[in-house]
């Protein structure tokens, strides 16, 4: 792309259940895959389109998201024009509340869309873990001379928050719907990104706002059907929407998988993150590593098997991990044991302790727990 397009993107998703994940942070900064951040994903395609003025939206708890921001450098974003720019959420109305949704955000920020001047605008979630090419949806959305373009793509399972798709033939969006009990997995589902016209966003957020609205999907997108051009861009590379706990750690225990790996981090380009000087993992006399992703910095004195340990893990002598996700300078101490468990960062697991989880349901540690 030739500067041709912007971003907004939200920093959390507030339908999503990530729960004591998220306590501490946004789902944008939520830790992944042993020493990425879940924004990484959105920010590297966007780049690597060269869409380069890029702002984020946030919500709450935003701390952690700046410190790995750091003004977008390891992004190339650090520069004179364009770049990063981070929004707190008390800009967005006099009462200093958090904004009540998509379209009140976007319409305390239409000076800072007006005054770039790029011609489209992506809009995005920041939960998404995906590698494809914007080139490729913005050449789609001109050729199909769309008013709105609605990336889509088909999940293994729906639960009610998944706004369900249904497109015709030349893939015009004919309805949208919230998914109900009754519907079953492989349907195609909205992602949460959108590409449209950047003027055309400004008057349909300028008109529903002043009619009180504030859900971009239900006020904007299942209210224009009839009257705008609404085009349905499947996305069907691999891609994985992070808004429940067990969804974040069948995601994370797919990486595992080599072919999801090349199709994540190698499919269309290199995602991109914070870098920090580590050094290499090391593993003692007695270490037992198995089918797992293991980041820089870790001492393993123990067993480890069909897990992820992000930097910094110490895993104690006799120590054992199984099917489990264990963040960043996490100790677990001599002869304990952890199956299907998420433990957040600086956690301490003393010796001889036993925590075990489900696949479908696994214990979480949260952050700075001694346990």
């Amino acid at each position: 792309m030739k500067n041709k397009t912007m971003s907004v993107l939200f920093a959390s998703d507030p339908d999503s259940h990530l729960n004591d994940l998220t306590i501490h942070r946004t789902t944008a900064s939520l830790p992944f895959a042993g020493r990425y951040r879940l924004i990484d994903f959105t920010l590297s395609n966007l780049v690597h389109a060269n869409i380069t003025t890029i702002g984020i939206v946030t919500r709450s708890n935003y701390n952690s998201l700046m410190d790995h921001l750091r003004m977008g450098r390891d992004w190339d974003l650090n520069r004179k024009n364009s770049g990063l720019t981070l929004f707190p959420p008390f800009v967005f109305n006099n009462e200093h509340e958090v904004y009540k949704g998509k379209i009140e955000a976007l319409y305390h920020l239409r000076g800072y869309l007006m005054n770039n001047q790029e011609e489209y605008v992506v809009i995005s979630n920041t939960n998404i873990a995906y590698n494809i090419d914007f080139e490729e949806v913005e050449q789609f959305h001109i050729d199909k001379n769309a008013d709105i373009t609605v990336l889509t793509y088909r999940p293994d399972d729906i639960n009610s928050r998944k706004l369900v798709v249904t497109a015709d033939k030349n893939n015009r969006i004919t309805d949208l719907r919230y998914a109900v009990a009754s519907d079953t997995g492989k349907q195609l589902c909205n992602l949460n990104i959108y590409f449209v016209k950047k003027d055309l966003l400004i008057s349909l957020v300028d008109n529903a706002f002043a009619h009180g609205c504030y859900d971009f999907e239900k006020d904007i997108l299942q209210a224009n059907l009839q009257d705008l051009y609404i085009m349905n861009y499947e996305v069907k590379e691999y891609v994985a929407v992070i808004d429940r706990i067990p969804t974040y750690f069948k995601v994370s225990m797919d990486l595992l998988k080599p072919e999801v790996r090349d199709a994540l981090f190698y499919k269309h380009s290199t995602i991109l993150t914070k870098v920090k000087d580590s050094v290499p993992a090391r593993y003692k006399e007695g270490a037992n590593v198995k089918n797992s992703i293991i980041a820089d910095g870790c001492v393993i004195d123990g067993t480890v098997e069909n897990s992820i340990l992000f930097r910094s893990v110490k895993v104690g002598k006799g120590a054992v991990i199984r099917n489990s996700i264990v963040m960043e300078d996490t100790i677990v101490m001599e002869n304990a044991s952890l199956d299907y468990t998420i433990t957040d960062k600086d956690v301490i697991i003393q010796p001889n302790r036993t925590l075990s989880g489900y696949e479908t349901y696994p214990m979480v540690v949260v952050k700075g727990k001694v346990i």
